[in-house]
């Protein structure tokens, strides 16, 4: 049997700048867990961790980073206000909340490289 860490699940993103895109997802409440560059490791709540990758390959996905993917976190117990909130004191358009058939309440947002943040609590 694993440990904890090895049961959580986690996304890597390429990213172009490590340390601008780490201080945009401390910013809406992300922890940062480790930093070796070129990988920066970040947890939201004890529910997801986010590895940031710095490479300059994420400049050649200009506008295909994420196509058709939504990364999905689970708003934890601070709400999605708490994200609202947030996403808006750093200027970000935010989409939602929308109340979907599924009984959930969701919003989408942009990070600086184009990654599609879905946040998402009970309906």
């Amino acid at each position: 049997m694993g440990s904890e860490l090895e049961k959580q699940s986690f996304v890597k993103l390429l990213v172009s700048d490590g340390e601008r895109a780490a201080r945009f997802y401390e910013a809406l409440g992300f922890e940062r867990v480790q930093a070796e560059p070129p990988f920066i490791h970040l947890r939201w709540g004890e529910r997801a961790d986010v590895y940031l990758v710095a490479t300059p390959a994420a400049s050649a996905l200009q506008g295909r980073r994420g196509l058709g993917v939504l990364v999905g976190f689970r708003a934890g117990p601070e709400g999605l206000e708490a994200v609202v909130a947030r996403a808006l004191k750093l200027g970000l358009e935010v989409d939602g909340p929308t109340l979907q058939p599924w009984h959930t309440r969701e919003i989408l947002l942009t990070d600086p490289d184009g990654y599609r943040l879905n946040f998402i609590e009970p309906a």
